[in-house]
């Protein structure tokens, strides 16, 4: 849409210099300035291939050179439908937290520049007024991000150290342009951010799901083109040289990064946590909340500010001394365990424990079962559950593994999800909240049962990864073994709870918007056989 439209809520192109006065507050009941501000509007960033670009600067009124932080992505450096506003209370984010400055899931120039830092607001190839189409976590995307890095290194106000912040898709940027190396990066943060567009946002276990990205595509403002992604899915459903260019090796990376995470964020959490697990150990720490990425950026700035003063201002300040792991175990019902230190992720300690299923009792066991027995429901509304109680305390995390053998009447292939939740003792769920009047569940997992070929180079015991790169259909009365990986989880059971696992059909979980509801492949019954030769099991990284 042209940047005109109301929705963009745009201010209109104004290049130039203001000065924001200290105590000053830029939006309406936002957080005042501590400090005064230079504001350097719609300043032009020529690209290599002579494509022009447009930033907002945001820096301290002094004549010494400063460090920068940029923050990319497509969303809008200012204005755009994408704002806090447009999620249950504010995506949590207390009104009058925030200056109004800031770019949607980016940081706050408020904070930061009264901290000695500039902040750069970049609306990327063609968003808004910058030339170009809108690539979207393309090649030509993270090649742009490089050099805007050395563009804003070369300004005569930057002391030459650039450093990358936010969330969502300026986190996912963060990670693919660290990996090219650009000389003058000199520290990232990426706050729950994916790297891998199929496996982790639009086509999860093989199950094509672009409704939140066609959101994201028909809410972007410029002059152009935007990179249509649920076009390509429905063109491309398989793995190919389109979305492997989407991914990101973080074990590229060179330059310190500090990561957040967190269990809940059904986008990241898998590829946040992944690539901090690629990351060097000795310039790499992880943190992983115990709410969501946007309320989080700004409850922990003063922890971000020793990383950044660490890294780009090189001031001793003992941060090197941080726990490389500082995580969370949620228990809902309880009290979640925060900023607990750990030597790595994942958990070397974790025990891989197994609980068996049952259908015929439609129960979790510890052992195998001699006997076999069948579950079934229908493939597009039912569902099947499998509760275990727990007898002593139990914490789990990591990622988890499910497999089951599967059947499927009257079709050739399967959609099958699944997840598992904690229960009070009398049946009750007990779900995390994350956002206001959002709650989820433990762990999540999905797959489609021609997508279940393993790649087996990059799976792990509790997390099997698929190559996606054929299908192989049902034939009628074939029972196949399915390796599901669960999302990593951090969930404290206490004696007398329950824990349970439920597999269906279609999505249960809560939808963002009012996005509607992924198209499966499914019709007719789906059949669970376990017990005997069918080893149905859950296995789960039990911390003793």
């Amino acid at each position: 849409m042209p940047p005109e439209d109301k929705s963009a809520r745009w201010n209109g192109f104004a290049p130039g210099r203001t000065v924001l006065a200290a105590g000053s507050q830029p939006a309406p009941g936002g957080r005042r300035l501590d400090c005064d501000i230079v504001c350097d509007r719609d300043v032009e960033v020529t690209l290599r291939d002579g494509t022009v670009i447009y930033v907002d600067v945001y820096r301290p009124v002094t004549d010494d050179e400063v460090p920068a932080i940029l923050a990319v992505g497509a969303y809008g450096k200012q204005g755009g439908y994408w704002n806090c506003d447009v999620f249950p209370g504010n995506a949590g984010i207390a009104v009058g937290t925030l200056s109004g400055l800031e770019k949607f899931e980016g940081p706050d120039p408020a904070f930061w520049v009264a901290h000695g830092y500039a902040v750069v607001n970049v609306d990327a190839r063609g968003a808004f007024m910058s030339e170009g189409d809108i690539h979207m976590f393309s090649p030509q995307e993270t090649q742009d991000n490089y050099d805007v890095i050395e563009a804003i290194a070369a300004a005569e106000w930057c002391s030459g150290r650039i450093a990358l912040s936010g969330n969502g898709w300026l986190a996912v940027a963060q990670w693919a342009v660290a990996v090219l190396r650009p000389p003058h990066l000199a520290a990232i943060a990426p706050w729950e951010g994916f790297t891998d567009v199929y496996r982790d946002m639009i086509c999860r276990g093989g199950i094509p799901g672009p409704q939140f990205v066609e959101r994201v595509v028909t809410n972007n403002y410029g002059r152009n083109a935007v990179e249509d992604l649920p076009a390509m899915v429905a063109e491309q459903p398989l793995m190919s040289d389109y979305w492997r260019s989407k991914q990101a090796d973080a074990a590229l990376i060179d330059v310190p990064a500090y990561v957040v995470a967190s269990y809940t964020n059904t986008l990241h959490c898998r590829g946040t946590l992944e690539a901090f697990s690629r990351l060097d150990p000795q310039k790499s720490w992880l943190r992983v909340n115990n709410t969501h990425e946007w309320p989080d950026l700004y409850a922990y700035q003063e922890d971000l500010l020793r990383f950044f003063d660490a890294t780009l201002k090189q001031i001793d300040n003992g941060w090197s001394d941080t726990p490389r792991v500082r995580l969370s175990v949620l228990d809902p019902g309880g009290e979640d365990v925060v900023d607990r230190p750990e030597a790595a992720w994942p958990l070397e300690r974790a025990q891989p424990t197994a609980l068996y299923l049952d259908a015929a009792g439609q129960s979790l066991s510890t052992a195998p079962l001699t006997g076999s027995s069948t579950g079934s429901y229908e493939a597009g509304s039912g569902k099947l559950t499998f509760t275990f109680k727990v007898t002593e305390d139990l914490e789990i995390v990591g990622p988890s593994r499910l497999r089951v053998w599967v059947e499927a009447e009257g079709s050739d292939d399967i959609d099958l999800y699944a997840f598992v939740q904690k229960l009070a003792a009398d049946g009750t769920p007990l779900l995390s909240e994350t956002l206001p009047d959002t709650r989820v569940p433990v762990a999540t997992g999905q797959l489609r049962a021609s997508h279940r070929e393993l790649d087996f180079e990059k799976s792990t015991l509790l997390a099997p990864v698929h190559t996606h790169e054929r299908e192989r259909l049902l034939k009628p009365g074939e029972i196949v073994a399915l390796d599901i990986d669960l999302w990593p989880a951090g969930i404290r059971f206490r004696a007398g709870e329950q824990l349970q696992l439920v597999i269906s059909g279609h999505d249960l979980r809560s939808r963002y918007l009012g996005q509607a509801a992924t198209t499966t492949r499914n019709k007719g019954r789906h059949h669970l056989h376990t017990g005997g030769p069918y080893d149905s099991h859950l296995l789960l990284p039990v911390i003793p």
